[in-house]
């Protein structure tokens, strides 16, 4: 339908609105073929500039054919009105000198003229595809710079556990995730560059506990780190968890003080699960992760957070870069949670 319309317009309204939306879905085709690599893509973009391209010939040959018209019908009146007017004796024309060729004559003239502004229209035409192709990553913003962080999901609507309510002050894996997913955190991991793929918080209790002890947690992930927050409201202090970890013969573990209260640097292997047949199990040894966990009050009397940061790579950030999200996120939280 839509075609049996358009082959019902005028030529000299078809025509051009064929060259524009033929040049618009083209370059648009051929800017996104371009930036995904997609060979496709090129190929059907290319097939629109060509398409483009055959119109604009063809408004070209429909140019040159109305002006022959009308210098045809020029001729003729002039002919018409020499031959009504009485002969007049043509005056002598000079001879021209010897060994020299006479000029082109005005109609090879004209034609020389027609094919100069046909090439021109036609290397305009082109030249400005090929520019606005060139130009489209500059002025239009990417994917990257367009998209958008993810958001938390709402869990807070779902029925909490018991010991929420119970323990007031204790926050919620939504409250958690909110604070943690910063519009800076990708800055303060030390990618900026980097936009929040996932973003999730969860309200759950300390496993071993029997759903006595919540533990909220919340998770943020990058293409480069994940972040993890979590919040135990527990009796047992940063202090005595220091104790147990050099009981235990851990390494790498690095007491310190963060807003005030007494906090712990630690590492700890992931847990990866993988369905193989072929391997050992389901559970095995991820990437290493580094735990910074800090008091909830300056006291220390029972309870902690901990903001803990891994890598697919195993790369990790320095502990700065812990203690600058502590820093950041912590005071962030509602006041009942401090």
């Amino acid at each position: 339908m839509l075609g049996f319309l358009i082959r019902r317009l005028p030529f000299w309204v078809r025509e051009p609105l064929l060259i524009v939306v033929g040049s618009v879905f083209g370059v648009r085709i051929m800017y996104l073929a371009v930036r995904d690599h997609d060979r496709v893509a090129f190929g059907i973009g290319a097939v629109f500039l060509v398409f483009t391209a055959v119109r604009v010939h063809s408004v070209v040959r429909a140019l040159q054919a109305r002006r022959k018209r009308k210098a045809a019908a020029s001729a003729e009146g002039a002919a018409v009105d020499a031959a009504a007017q009485p002969q007049a004796e043509a005056p002598p024309q000079p001879r021209p000198r010897h060994g020299t060729a006479p000029g082109p004559s005005p109609a090879a003239a004209e034609k020389e003229h027609n094919a100069w502004a046909q090439a021109a229209t036609a290397v305009g035409v082109f030249g400005a595809i090929a520019g606005t192709i060139w130009l489209l990553p500059h002025v239009m913003p990417s994917d990257d710079d367009t998209a958008r962080p993810a958001s938390c999901s709402s869990e807070e609507r779902e029925k909490l556990p018991k010991v929420y309510r119970e323990r007031p002050e204790a926050l919620t894996g939504y409250e958690l995730c909110e604070a943690l997913n910063r519009h800076d955190l990708a800055r303060l991991l030390g990618t900026p560059g980097e936009t929040a793929t996932t973003a999730s918080g969860t309200s759950n209790t300390a496993p071993l506990t029997d759903g006595k002890v919540a533990r909220p947690e919340a998770e943020v992930m990058f293409d480069t780190y994940t972040v993890n927050i979590s919040a135990t409201y527990g009796k047992r202090s940063v202090a005595q968890d220091v104790k147990v970890r050099k009981i235990g013969g851990e390494e790498d573990v690095r007491t310190a003080t963060v807003l005030g209260r007494p906090a712990v640097f630690s590492s700890e292997h992931t847990i990866k699960f993988e369905i193989d047949l072929g391997s050992g199990g389901p559970v095995q040894q991820g990437p290493l992760a580094r735990t910074l966990s800090v008091a909830l009050d300056r006291n220390d009397r029972g309870g902690n957070y901990d903001i803990t940061v891994w890598s697919e790579s195993g790369a990790l950030p320095d502990d700065s870069v812990l203690r600058d999200i502590a820093e950041k996120i912590l005071p962030s939280l509602p006041a009942r949670a401090t």
